[in-house]
């Protein structure tokens, strides 16, 4: 069996995932969808596609099985609905929606249509929470008790050009959107390792001082003055975590987390990563582990110590991912993300084809990551008010680390 699938949007992002589509050995055929005829024309000739649709309703009434959205941030839920009720299974970029009604909504729609959903967030596949994950699956945190998580992002690190791509001449009246509204970078790499789910939380926003005017009330669709957000959740399983969203920060840049339990930690900074217990001689440095420099494409009966360029790598992996399940077809081609992109594709792929919802990323996880910023931001409109975090349920039969 294999499934035809459909592209939504084919700008700049969609170019990581167009090819990983199109090599997978479970896809039939790809279908490129662009409001933009010429940037359509373009990429078809590029990537030698030869099928296109000129909107997502077209596009849906073809018999392609399933689309991928990579569009505006602010179209993503809608337009998964859409789909899902057309009878398309849907894989979705970041964020899942930025209101809690439209998320629901989307929830609501896999369960009536029976249809699959997936997010394609980057942060559950990156080699430190693929660690965490392993290790507290194992025991060795013990009880966690605190994780903190953070997406740091300035403006003057390209953000300017994406928006303005995205938005056209009106581009400011999007760019200003609440910093929790884009979240699950960093709630998913906590929710992802326990499996906890966040239950109230009190933030607060940083006032932005710039004068590029974009977070203005008047002139931003949310009319949002906070460049920078910090919240604090309380878990389902009694432990506590840190969320930063920031725009504004002398900082290169990073999406990282670290996570304390009862009898181990990890812990990741400028500095690097490390395993800690109570025992000081037992710390583990974890740089040469975790660092994202290609994994080696593993023989038949043994793994290769030595890359050559008849055997191939697995791209910008790292030793901790399970690169074996990949299929071979995606050797030697990108893999953007800390080497998560190929697993989002072949997990949507491999689900699809299965007909049964993913084991991670499915909507109720999507859910989770993003709901919780959305209230969090309420929570600093309100000066920092304890609010509940409303939940959407769980995936049918559980999830991996599930904690209710």
């Amino acid at each position: 069996m294999s499934i035809k699938i459909g592209i939504v949007g084919v700008g700049s992002f969609a170019q990581c995932f167009i090819p990983l589509f199109k090599a997978h050995p479970l896809v039939e055929r790809v279908v490129l969808c662009d409001l933009d005829s010429d940037k359509l024309a373009q990429n078809a000739e590029k990537h030698g596609i030869h099928e296109t649709c000129g909107s997502l309703e077209e596009l849906c009434s073809t018999d392609v099985d399933a689309v991928a959205i990579i569009t505006q941030n602010w179209m993503h839920a809608p337009q998964a609905i859409t789909a899902l009720k057309a009878g398309k299974h849907v894989y979705s970029a970041v964020p899942t929606g930025i209101t809690y009604e439209e998320i629901a909504t989307l929830v609501k729609t896999v369960e009536e249509t029976g249809g699959i959903y997936m997010i394609g967030e980057t942060s559950t596949y990156y080699p430190g929470v693929i660690y965490c994950r392993n290790r507290f699956r194992k025991g060795d945190f013990g009880h966690v008790v605190y994780g903190e998580a953070e997406y740091y992002h300035d403006w003057d690190h390209g953000l300017y050009d994406v928006m303005k791509w995205r938005g056209g001449n009106n581009w400011k009246r999007y760019a200003g959107g609440p910093p929790m509204h884009y979240p699950t970078h960093s709630t998913s790499q906590i929710i992802s390792v326990t499996g906890a789910r966040m239950t109230q939380v009190s933030c607060q926003g940083f006032t932005d001082t710039s004068d590029d005017g974009i977070y203005l009330k008047e002139v931003n669709e949310w009319q949002n003055i906070f460049s920078n957000e910090s919240a604090l959740f309380r878990m389902s399983d009694g432990s506590s975590c840190r969320i930063n969203e920031f725009r504004r920060v002398g900082h290169p840049g990073t999406v990282r987390m670290a996570m304390w339990g009862t009898e181990g930690s990890f812990e990741h900074n400028a500095a690097g990563s490390i395993w800690l217990t109570k025992k000081h001689r037992e710390s583990e440095r974890l740089d040469d582990l975790l660092a994202c420099k290609g994994a080696p494409v593993k023989r038949e009966k043994e793994a290769m110590d030595v890359v050559t360029a008849d055997d191939g790598t697995h791209l910008h992996a790292s030793a901790v991912h399970p690169v074996e399940r990949l299929p071979k077809e995606f050797i030697g081609l990108s893999n953007g993300h800390s080497g998560s992109h190929q697993f989002l594709v072949d997990d949507f792929v491999r689900a699809c084809e299965e007909g049964r919802h993913p084991e991670m990323n499915h909507v109720w996880d999507a859910a989770r990551y993003a709901i919780p910023g959305i209230i969090a931001h309420e929570s600093a409109e309100k000066g920092g008010e304890l609010l509940q975090v409303p939940d959407l349920g769980d995936r049918p039969g559980g999830g991996c680390n599930q904690v209710r």
